[in-house]
């Protein structure tokens, strides 16, 4: 059989061809800064100097196929140090999330997998319905109920405070794992641009069996090809490419004599924008993740200040729950007392029936709020558990408030002007503003003309020698440059594309604006609603003064005091109460939304409020 023709041979051609981009784990340094490399996963590769024929290129392939893989403690290093430094940056006490790697339940494939997943649906025969008696204890089993949902006795209870509660929201929330989640995707996406910008390696192994008949002999051939590459990104557009290509050729068709073809050769290429496509406008996605990275830090701090005041109002609606529970128990006290004494008066004929209706009206209306509040209070701390991710069974529970939250002296514009000064969410704002500028630029440069300068060099093994192993032979090297002008002859999409993003800077500069300006009416309102709270407190306080005053008053004296005017007063005292507990939960509301509006609520690393200086003690 004649031999092969090297320079014809398929396999060649095909592999000088190939030319894309792979990665090397672990992942590349990044541009701005050196990583601390304690904290990484190193992995040494060993590979043995191949023999020649066919050794070599099969080494080459393996080595591409069990690579060291990167592990996730790497990543999760790197993810944890960007944020780490983006969170330090914002200063004020931010911090970045801890935990990084997922935390999901082990997988079920036969279920995962199953095209049929079966339903639970039974028929209406199948399901039972066991119909309550009417004249069942209600009373008895609502207080059951209660019990039961909050955990029988209160000694055997834990205690729940506003501080363990913030902690507790910090560590298991559901939200706060969300929040956690969107920041870290924002640092590996940042980390996923880094790498495209560094240095890239990858190696490419196909192997290929081939045959062609002539009157039933067939000549076979077996085909091996590597490649191994390294790509650069420019940073001002442009990317250049090492690659390093083994080719190897084993002719099967005997078992004696068989003929072995092996060559290799080094290729170095360039492509570079000199209009379109060059300078800044090329680091586009970078510098668009290097800044969303920036954005996410905020919002995250953002929301765990946010966070903080939704748990604390939710804590602050679950106390006055309790202290409305224990007014309408008092209540109750009290109108039985006069219940006991109207009915003692029918039963002497000093007053008519109807009056002992009218005080058992009262203290059945009384017992009827109290069975809806307990109800509501057992809705309201099991909703505040699964709030917080822990098994709404838990039996808790609440404790007094322990929290000193101090009336600022402060006026509308002085909380304005801090608002504009602090706010993160308004810092994001004004900083996307740039970024709808600069996608104005690029857009303005995809208009200009294709102007790009591209090169190569060739290096390959010496053409006379059957195994060329590593004998690479610069006398046989080729090179090639060239440019190529491409005229903007057609640029309608680029240009629609521009005026897009013009009324897209315009829209941005708009809601900008209007951002802007909530946010200084929140801050002056936020003043006034601290001020409002403060009044109506004063004014419930007083009307619970006058109340218990008048039912004293009736007390003391009960000669000439109807049933009625009992219930009435009963029932203003109530009234009264419950306003001033809603004022005293309002006016602790309104002192934290204050700290938020304006950017000055501080939460510390375990969730719990900073207080500024002149607060005091929390």
């Amino acid at each position: 059989m004649p031999p092969r023709d090297r320079q014809s041979s398929p396999t060649r051609s095909h592999a000088t061809d190939r030319g894309t981009v792979g990665r090397l784990p672990p992942l590349s340094d990044p541009p701005r800064g050196p990583w601390s490399t304690d904290a990484l996963t190193r992995c040494d590769t060993h590979r043995p100097v191949p023999r020649p024929r066919f050794a070599i290129a099969l080494l080459l392939g393996a080595s591409g196929l069990f690579g060291c893989a990167a592990s996730f403690q790497a990543i999760d290093a790197h993810t944890r140090q960007l944020m780490d430094e983006r969170s330090s940056e914002l200063g004020g006490g931010a911090i970045a999330p801890q935990r990084i790697g997922p935390r999901g339940a082990e997988p079920n494939r036969r279920r995962e997998l199953d095209p049929r997943p079966g339903s639970v649906n039974p028929g209406a025969a199948d399901l039972d319905f066991d119909q309550a008696r009417a004249d069942r204890e209600v009373a008895a089993r609502l207080q059951t109920y209660t019990d039961e949902a909050l955990g029988g006795d209160a000694a055997e209870r834990a205690q729940l405070g506003l501080a363990e509660a913030l902690r507790i929201a910090q560590d298991s929330g559901r939200e706060y794992r969300s929040a956690e989640e969107s920041y870290i995707l924002a640092a590996i996406s940042l980390l996923i641009e880094r790498h495209q910008w560094g240095p890239r390696l990858f190696d490419d192994a196909g192997v290929t069996l081939s045959g062609s008949g002539d009157s039933g002999s067939f000549d076979t051939a077996l085909d091996l090809i590597n490649e191994l590459r390294v790509t650069q990104r420019l940073p001002f557009g442009g990317d250049v490419e090492a690659r390093w290509l083994v080719s190897a050729t084993q002719d099967l068709r005997r078992a004696a004599g068989e003929e072995y073809i092996q060559s290799s050769q080094i290729v170095l290429s360039g492509d570079v924008p000199l209009l379109r496509g060059a300078g800044n406008v090329a680091r586009e996605s970078l510098i668009q993740a290097e800044r969303d990275l920036v954005y996410a830090a905020r919002e995250f701090e953002r929301f765990r200040r946010e966070y903080l005041v939704s748990i604390a109002n939710d804590y602050f609606s679950l106390l006055t729950t309790q202290a409305r529970i224990e007014s309408q128990r008092q209540q109750i006290a009290s109108q039985q007392q006069s219940f006991d004494r109207t009915r003692a008066l029918v039963e002497d004929g000093e007053l008519r029936k109807f009056q002992e209706s009218i005080a058992e009206n009262g203290l059945r209306s009384a017992e009827s709020s109290l069975a809806s509040l307990n109800q509501s209070y057992v809705l309201q701390i099991e909703r505040f558990l699964i709030r917080l991710g822990l098994d709404p069974s838990t039996p808790v529970l609440i404790a007094g408030l322990e929290l000193n939250l101090p009336e600022p002296e402060v006026q509308p514009t002085e909380a304005s002007n801090r608002a504009l000064n602090y706010r993160l969410d308004l810092q994001n704002r004004r900083d996307q503003l740039d970024d709808s500028r600069r996608r104005v630029a690029n857009a303005q440069d995809d208009l200009l003309p294709d102007l790009n300068l591209n090169g190569r060099v060739t290096i390959p093994t010496d053409t006379d020698d059957d195994v060329g192993g590593l004998g690479f032979d610069p006398g046989d090297a080729s090179f090639s440059v060239g440019a190529t002008l491409s005229l903007p002859l057609d640029r309608r999409i680029e240009r629609l594309n521009l005026r897009r993003a013009q009324i897209a800077l315009e829209r941005s500069l708009r809601d900008y604006a209007q951002f802007r300006d909530n946010v200084i009416i929140d801050a002056r309102a936020s003043v006034r609603e601290i001020e409002l709270a403060r009044f109506r407190l004063q004014l419930a306080e007083r009307q619970v003064a006058i109340a218990e005053a008048r039912q004293e008053q009736q007390t003391i004296d009960p000669a000439g005091v109807t049933a009625q005017e009992e219930l009435d007063t009963s029932n203003d005292l109530l009234n009264a109460r419950n306003e001033r507990d809603d004022a005293i939960s309002d006016l602790r509301s309104a002192i934290l939304e204050y700290l938020l509006v304006t950017g000055q609520l501080r939460v510390a690393p375990d969730g719990t409020l900073v207080p500024l200086p002149g607060m005091g003690e929390g």
